[in-house]
């Protein structure tokens, strides 16, 4: 199947609608979607897009990875977080499947892995820890993994543990919500300022042999790199300062050189992606009263 890669739908399900419509268009039912998290909040119309998604993987056609979002909304049905002026998964929680979809999400995995023209890859929302190797990264999504789809009482203490007392609660924030690093290792949210540096510039730095596709950075837009796709080009935030795109990779589409290079799929310069633009200003935040 052709494997398609998208960043950040964020409630935005006319975009997402309109790509899988394209998919379906060119390749029929033999694509594989790949979302790299925060497929909902923020945008108008969150089930939808997990009802799409849903589908999909229960018939073993996509793959899909939790982003900050998801973990806000399973933060609020735990009761650790009130919801928020700027949540828009209200739709979720008041529908009549929400404990459904509260334990469908926390059944999904932190990390996803696979292949491309032989070379590795693994699929996060935010980020991969630079010294982290492929196989370490992919032992780490699972202890993640398996403390949040354990009993709801032991997610919700994993949800609420404190991340500088336990690694793999700091591992999932990591996973889920890094931009920076600093030369010590620590991570951050923000985004980079000295003296600290964009994650993937130190991931870059160790010569990793595995690839890595993954979202969250709206404002840093597409990022195309030797061994790194950062797909989240900001479909929900379009009208504030720039426009907005729902994009996807789609790296089997067009060989890359007929050698089939093992990084092939992952190098540079590339141009098989698919944009589809916005189609209205979706989110006007409100200024945290905190």
């Amino acid at each position: 199947m052709q494997r398609i890669f998208i960043g950040d739908v964020q409630g935005c399900a006319d975009e997402l609608d309109e790509l899988l419509a394209r998919a379906s268009d060119s390749f029929g039912e033999e694509f594989c979607l790949w979302v790299a998290g925060d497929l909902i909040n923020r945008g108008p119309d969150n089930l939808r897009p997990l009802e799409r998604v849903w589908e999909l993987v229960s018939a073993g056609r996509a793959q899909y990875v939790l982003g900050n979002h998801e973990l806000n909304l399973l933060a609020v049905d735990f009761g650790l977080r009130e919801l928020e002026p700027n949540d828009s998964f209200g739709d979720v929680l008041e529908s009549s499947e929400a404990s459904d979809w509260i334990d469908w999400l926390r059944s999904r995995p932190l990390v996803a892995s696979g292949r491309l023209s032989e070379q590795p890859f693994a699929m996060l929302h935010a980020s991969a820890s630079p010294d982290w190797s492929f196989e370490k990264l992919v032992e780490i999504g699972e202890q993640v993994s398996a403390r949040l789809s354990g009993s709801r009482g032991d997610a919700i203490e994993f949800l609420a543990a404190n991340p500088s007392t336990d690694p793999v609660r700091d591992a999932l924030g990591r996973l889920t919500r890094c931009r920076s690093v600093s030369t010590e290792g620590a991570w951050s949210s923000a985004e980079p300022e000295s003296p600290t540096r964009a994650w993937h510039r130190e991931w870059l730095d160790r010569g990793h042999a595995y690839g890595l596709v993954y979202g969250h950075w709206a404002r840093q837009g597409l990022h195309v790199a030797a061994g790194l796709r950062g797909l989240d080009t900001g479909c929900v935030h379009h009208g504030r300062g720039r426009d907005g795109f729902l994009t996807a990779w789609l790296p089997e589409s067009n060989p890359r050189n007929s050698q089939r290079r093992e990084s092939a799929e992952f190098e540079v310069p590339d141009d098989r992606f698919w944009q589809i633009p916005a189609r209205r200003r979706y989110y006007d935040p409100v200024a945290s009263t905190a």
